[in-house]
């Protein structure tokens, strides 16, 4: 079968987000099915951006066949400005200026569209629903269009022109039932084909020893946060709580914050920001942690818990991501917090008791065992795909 993902960027460089998510499922459906490929997607490699950087064209990245366009344009500089002025009442926002919030916002790019448009494939899949290429994208190519919304509960799925986008697409794909729960409290779309997902996972290499070295870590007990430091993502807020946490509770304890540094996070002498780490310093720093923590309540997957707990390591979360904690009360796998009361209490416990942070270890893995392996998901993908072509 031939199936085409349309995204709004896409590359070995693009780590993480919804893009890495549709790269990680292009590529298990060549490997696993021996499916044909395609994305179509724009030259971007940075979200805040949206500018070209890979060159136009066509190449192959392991097995998927990648067509590239130049954008008309990127993230507009007034973008934010704009964005606070829609977002203030998105239910009430005037349909021009929701166009305008789209094209402000960046990848504008109609050649993706036509290039989906004039496409044979049996399905097209796009992934995520916030976009230009999405917002455009599936009323174009009509009942072949797969929606992967990767939506969570945030200002801009309540504009109005999201809703001829979800009811055109002639599948779902959700990465949580909770996803899954507030899509169909949006959208009349109950009697669309849909399923729920999630993503896959594979173990990576790398050990706790040589990461404790890289980072500087030493022999101290830690805490891990992977993903980009970012006040949007929660980690400002990790770092406060963690600070006022260590001045009631003095130790050797420290934090450590893998990945981009987007937003500067408060300094503290126990939080260590790593940024930016090759695949096996970051798999061995997190299996070099007590837990892993993802302060985030704007989630609609978080690949990173499902990484901790294939090598074995609890997880704390934040309590009103509906994803995350989705996950740890489906799986026992993990905790929640809700302020720095429910922290300590939290953390109090996972540092003191060998035990439980084994019994949360083993049921996570369980969790992952039985859902997120990628042979038996994508054969549930690729049925699901197959419905779609045939009954779209």
């Amino acid at each position: 079968m031939r199936v085409d993902f349309v995204v709004p960027r896409y590359g070995l460089e693009v780590v993480g987000g919804a893009e890495y998510g549709a790269r990680m499922l292009a590529e298990r459906l060549v490997e696993l099915r021996g499916w044909d490929v395609q994305v179509l997607t724009t030259c971007a490699v940075s979200s805040d951006t949206w500018a070209d950087e890979y060159e136009d064209g066509t190449t192959d990245i392991n097995g998927v066949t990648v067509r590239r366009f130049r954008s008309l344009a990127g993230r507009d500089p007034g973008f934010d400005r704009w964005s606070d002025r829609v977002l203030a009442d998105p239910r009430r926002a005037a349909p021009r200026d929701q166009e305008r919030w789209i094209e402000l916002q960046g990848p504008v790019n109609p050649d993706v569209i036509e290039a989906a448009r004039r496409s044979d494939a049996g399905a097209i899949v796009f992934y995520p629903y916030l976009f230009y290429p999405t917002v455009h994208g599936v009323p174009a190519v009509g009942r072949r269009a797969v929606l992967q919304a990767a939506a969570h509960d945030e200002a801009p799925l309540r504009l109005p022109l999201f809703r001829p986008v979800f009811t055109a697409a002639a599948g779902l794909v959700f990465h949580t039932f909770g996803e899954q729960d507030l899509v169909q409290r949006l959208f009349p779309v109950a009697a669309t084909r849909q399923i729920v997902l999630g993503l896959g996972v594979e173990e990576g290499p790398g050990e706790a020893e040589p990461a404790r070295a890289a980072l500087g870590i030493g022999d101290r007990p830690y805490l891990v946060c992977v993903g980009r430091v970012d006040d949007g993502k929660g980690t400002r807020m990790l770092v406060e709580l963690f600070a006022a946490y260590k001045a009631r509770r003095p130790g050797p304890l420290a934090l450590v914050l893998v990945g981009p540094v987007i937003d500067e996070p408060p300094r503290h002498p126990d939080v260590i920001v790593a940024g930016g780490v090759d695949q096996e310093t970051k798999w061995g720093a997190i299996r070099g942690a007590v837990a892993l923590v993802n302060p985030s309540a704007y989630e609609s997957f978080s690949i990173v818990l499902i990484e901790a707990w294939t090598v074995g390591v609890p997880v704390l979360v934040n309590a009103r991501c509906a994803a995350t904690r989705e996950h740890c009360e489906r799986s026992g796998g993990g905790l929640w917090f809700d302020g720095y009361a429910e922290l300590e209490v939290t953390l109090d416990r996972l540092l003191a008791d060998r035990d439980l942070r084994s019994s949360l270890a083993a049921k996570g893995r369980a969790y992952v065992d039985g859902s997120f392996r990628w042979p038996v998901l994508i054969e549930r993908y690729a049925t699901f795909l197959e419905g779609v072509a045939a009954h779209g």
